[in-house]
């Protein structure tokens, strides 16, 4: 009988910090309306940025120097990471951005196709 209320014990601790983990894991959530500074060795810029988080995914849209563009990416504890497509020239320029988030904070690295290296910084409106 002891060896049944250890056991029964034990299941319920461990489910305790698997509940724990999952809801400290989703702590954060970047949906909503950020402005960001980058950065580059071509120049910097200001462009906003609107994110919608559904558990780790995330969706949304960037508005900047680049254009206007649908971004997809994810939110995995405080890692974001997030790219979008632009047209230069007539030809198709991947952007990704990754970074880390805290509370209503952003900062991290961007590359624009390869060829265009930076860093940003963003804070929520």
């Amino acid at each position: 009988m002891r060896s049944i209320i250890h056991a029964v014990a034990g299941i319920v601790f461990v489910v305790g910090l698997l509940a724990s983990a999952q809801l400290a894991a989703q702590a954060v959530n970047i949906t909503g309306e950020w402005a960001f500074t980058v950065q580059t060795d071509q120049g910097g810029g200001t462009p906003a940025i609107t994110f919608k988080q559904d558990g780790e995914m995330l969706t949304g849209k960037y508005n900047g120097q680049l254009g206007a563009a649908d971004l997809t990416g994810t939110v995995k504890g405080s890692d974001v990471a997030f790219t979008f497509t632009i047209d230069v020239q007539g030809q198709q320029a991947p952007v990704s951005y990754k970074g880390t988030v805290e509370k209503n904070t952003m900062k991290g690295t961007l590359d624009i196709g390869g060829m265009v290296n930076g860093t940003f910084t963003a804070t929520r409106k």
